[in-house]
């Protein structure tokens, strides 16, 4: 039998991730076994990680990176610029992204995909020039990305996301934003107005039912609730992606947006957060290519 064409991949294993510290000797053996060569690398204190694979990219086919959906973000912006394929290795807390792509929770079934499928465009999010695999939001879940500290994402996992949720949802208050899109502008009070690109977040959250990461739009929709309370009986329909459907949730398509707020906001994205408002989204269609069923 013809053997296959050596691959020679970057392997990148974030150890701060929930299950960064794990071996991933099993994960090697598979992707060894199907004639990829990895050459491990970790940022120096000078780089982040997109620079690092900007650096490596010349002398490798993919780049394998294991770690959670804040990991990826930050290889991004390298994964764009080198057009280097992408291999998840999913070691974080949620894995939402890995999720939307139905890469499977365990890193050797996810070596597996790597090791014999075939690399698909899908699009990114942009907002103020930060590229996002998942979701970009503003107010609720920004405050929560601030508040869920490392030390409780390890110790607590998905559950984590539930404690502080609960704790901030006691003293949380509407804001004003100013909403632009499709050549028209809307005045909303709202809770939490989130932009997505992929279709889960938030570990378990979905941003629309029917989303993909690779359908071209930008799902859009905000919190109108009159108390916090009201995101109980929304919970369900939060976790589905069908809270379009009640009549205090804004919900729409789009391509490109602005949000205004009447002082900054920060905004989180994919978990981590990276810029303030006024905040301009827009999909960067089929900008990256990464191994998935």
């Amino acid at each position: 039998m013809k053997r296959s064409k050596t691959r020679k991949a970057l392997l990148i294993v974030n150890p701060r991730a929930r299950r960064g510290a794990e071996s991933i000797d099993a994960v090697k053996d598979v992707l060894t076994a199907a004639n990829i060569s990895l050459e491990e690398a970790a940022p120096s204190e000078q780089e982040n990680l997109s620079e690092l694979i900007s650096r490596r990219a010349r002398n490798v086919d993919l780049a394998i990176i294991g770690g959670g959906d804040g990991t990826l973000n930050a290889a991004a912006r390298g994964l764009v610029y080198t057009g280097l394929p992408l291999g998840v290795l999913p070691l974080g807390t949620a894995n939402d992204f890995a999720r939307t792509l139905d890469i499977s929770p365990d890193p050797v079934e996810a070596a597996r995909i790597i090791a014999n499928g075939k690399p698909q465009h899908i699009d990114l999010g942009e907002v103020n020039g930060h590229l996002f695999f998942n979701v970009a939001s503003i107010g609720f879940s920004a405050e929560l990305a601030a508040e869920l500290s490392e030390h409780a994402k390890k110790r607590f996992g998905k559950l984590g996301y539930g404690i502080v949720a609960a704790r901030l949802l006691a003293r949380s208050r509407l804001f004003k934003a100013f909403v632009e899109h499709d050549g028209a502008t809307e005045i909303i009070r709202t809770l939490q107005v989130s932009v997505g690109n992929g279709r889960h977040y938030g570990g378990g959250m979905t941003v629309e039912e029917n989303a993909t990461a690779d359908d071209g739009w930008l799902d859009f929709y905000s919190l109108e609730v009159d108390h916090w309370w009201s995101l109980l009986r929304l919970l369900p329909s939060l976790r589905r992606g069908t809270q379009g459907q009640w009549h205090d949730v804004r919900a729409f398509k789009t391509t490109e947006i602005t949000i205004r707020t009447s002082r900054p906001r920060p905004v989180n994205t994919d978990g981590e957060l990276k810029t303030w408002t006024p905040a301009h989204f827009r999909i960067r269609p089929k900008s990256v290519l990464v191994y998935a069923p």
